[in-house]
């Protein structure tokens, strides 16, 4: 299996016109559509940005995928609900976002869903990985500053490592090609196995690292309202994956075990770089 990335500028979300090209030059059997306007507070102040990424230009590259006459996987998000739910959200609860991003997010399910029946929209959460921005390597960088990291409690969601979720991608790829009339295809929610608290995902991120010989700090919970954000999150976004499992037999890794093997190759990066 050959996979080719392609980016900016060679293709643009925000340029409909360098989509189609850019996909065709490639001559690809599936796209994985995972660019996205990812900045939550700022897209408050920039909806425009947020849809012009999100929406339309999701959209565009499913229109190319149809075009093209290959299957889609399109990654969404979590915040596509308002995490008014006790439990975790399954496939046919309601969408009710909070934020910019999470409207954006869920426009653009609509525009892959309108522009090819063969998609599959992936929704996931708290995503982490050694690469990028994310939590994970946040919390290690603030260790590194202060003995006492303050982290909100009152937020549950399910740990998601970006190698787990490519890997699972990479999985299905070959049954999502076969078949133009596949009933797999569709929304699903696929995200790290278990529910925990930002605090104690961080608590456990900072444990992991503290054990690998890496950086440590005490982490004391606040609540959402003692740390104010321009975009409202929710209370609980954790999702259920069951659905996914059912279908294509596998489920993602319980998140302690993948957040600890992301914080080594991070604890490994720090030390490499300051020997």
């Amino acid at each position: 299996m050959e996979v080719v990335t392609i980016g900016r500028p060679h293709l643009d979300l925000t340029e409909p016109a360098t989509i189609l090209p850019a996909i065709e030059r490639c001559r690809p059997d599936l796209v994985v559509s995972a660019a996205a306007y990812t900045a939550v507070d700022q897209a408050e102040s920039e909806p425009e940005a947020a849809f012009a990424v999100n929406a339309f230009g999701a959209g565009a590259v499913a229109e190319a995928a149809a075009c093209l006459e290959v299957p889609i996987v399109h990654i969404s998000t979590d915040y596509v609900f308002d995490g008014s739910k006790p439990r975790s959200y399954a496939e046919g609860d309601t969408p009710a976002p909070l934020s910019v991003y999470g409207a954006s997010k869920l426009a653009g399910e609509s525009a892959v869903a309108e522009a090819t029946p063969r998609h599959l929209i992936l929704r996931t959460g708290w995503v982490y990985s050694p690469f990028g921005k994310n939590f994970v390597k946040t919390i290690l960088r603030l260790a590194e500053e202060r003995e006492d990291i303050a982290v909100v409690a009152d937020q549950r969601g399910n740990p998601s490592s970006a190698i787990d979720l490519a890997d699972a991608i990479l999985d299905i790829s070959a049954r999502l090609t076969k078949s133009r009339q596949d009933a797999a295809f569709g929304l699903y929610h696929l995200a790290g196995s278990g529910v925990v608290s930002r605090a104690d995902f961080a608590r456990h991120a900072l444990a992991a690292s503290r054990a690998a010989g890496g950086p440590w700090a005490h982490v004391r919970d606040i609540a959402t309202g003692g740390f104010p954000t321009p975009a409202s999150r929710p209370a609980n976004s954790s999702l259920s994956s069951a659905k996914f499992n059912a279908t294509f037999g596998q489920a993602m890794p319980a998140w302690q075990g993948s957040v600890e093997r992301t914080v080594r190759r991070l604890v490994e990066s720090i030390s490499s770089e300051t020997s």
